[in-house]
């Protein structure tokens, strides 16, 4: 495995006497996009802030791209880019100057090309005040990506964005990924993190729950999975076969639908029960618990 362009070790952010990250640990591995998860309060702007090099940590260390934030600010501008849920540039400034800026303060050649992909090519002249708050989102985030940061973190990039702009900001993610950038994504949008992320760590009261894959975090849960079947004669319904491993049965729109521990189980006996009636399957979809319901068992049982 490659070094890792992020690492966090036992990381603490105070403020006064009150504890907002309290120890935490792990990496993100180059070409990554690593989302961040939590409730308001849970640690994550502490986290960000103080990778991006904004706030100096209490304890621990942390080191992005080999620098350290507190000590190397200058070194850390080249190498990330950031997209903050608030921009604070200048309520006068036009796209097309805000390009220019931040290209030379990078040293690089504008790259217009972003924001006329992501929308704004009807706006390039238009003071900032007089955007619309998604408008102004996808503003950042082209001014964010300019400069081919090694390390890209985003803070709620789709928060305020129409359906197409979000799918057009999506394939912009994988599209920096597969050139090799790390993606840090902040966001309350479980579905988009469960869709983009190869890792994901949610943050609880400071700590950290858990981290792994979508699939591993979603798997080590308590949920049930949902099995929907529909058949020509219905001979599920008719007969109201207890099924093994099944906690709860419901019909809807002639599909019958179970929930169970154990889906091996379940679906064996499912196609076992048609077979012997002589029905023939339709349709058969098994959903698993989804992020957003592990994350909600997650929060709801708090740290150990």
């Amino acid at each position: 495995m490659n070094q890792p362009i992020i690492q966090i070790k036992d990381f603490k952010k105070m403020y006064g006497d009150f504890t907002a990250v309290d120890g935490i640990s792990f990496d993100v591995q180059p070409g990554e996009i690593f989302a961040l998860l939590g409730p308001n309060g849970a640690g994550k702007t502490s986290t960000l802030e103080s990778l991006e090099g904004l706030r100096a940590p209490s304890g621990g260390s942390l080191t992005v791209a080999g620098f350290d934030p507190a000590k190397h600010p200058r070194q850390l501008r080249n190498v990330i880019g950031v997209q903050l849920q608030s921009s604070g540039l200048p309520d006068s400034i036009t796209p097309d100057e805000a390009m220019k800026f931040f290209s030379a303060y990078h040293k690089v050649k504008p790259r217009f090309d972003l924001l006329d992909r992501l929308g704004l090519q009807e706006k390039r002249k238009t003071q900032f005040c007089q955007l619309s708050t998604g408008q102004q989102r996808r503003l950042s985030l082209a001014l964010a990506v300019a400069h081919d940061p090694q390390v890209l973190f985003l803070d709620e990039p789709t928060a305020g964005l129409d359906v197409a702009t979000r799918v057009e900001l999506h394939d912009l993610m994988r599209e920096l990924k597969a050139a090799g950038s790390t993606i840090i994504l902040a966001t309350h949008d479980m579905a988009e993190a469960e869709e983009l992320s190869d890792r994901i760590a949610i943050l609880l009261n400071g700590m950290l729950a858990t981290v792994g894959t979508p699939l591993e975090i979603t798997a080590t849960g308590k949920q049930l999975t949902k099995v929907s079947v529909r058949t020509t004669d219905n001979s599920l319904t008719k007969h109201n076969s207890s099924l093994p491993a099944v906690s709860q049965h419901a019909t809807k729109e002639d599909y019958d639908i179970y929930y169970s521990d154990d889906i091996g189980a379940t679906i064996a006996a499912i196609i076992d029960h048609i077979q012997s009636e002589q029905d023939t399957l339709i349709d058969l979809r098994v959903e698993r618990p989804s992020l957003e319901d592990r994350f909600l068992e997650i929060t709801a049982k708090g740290v150990k």
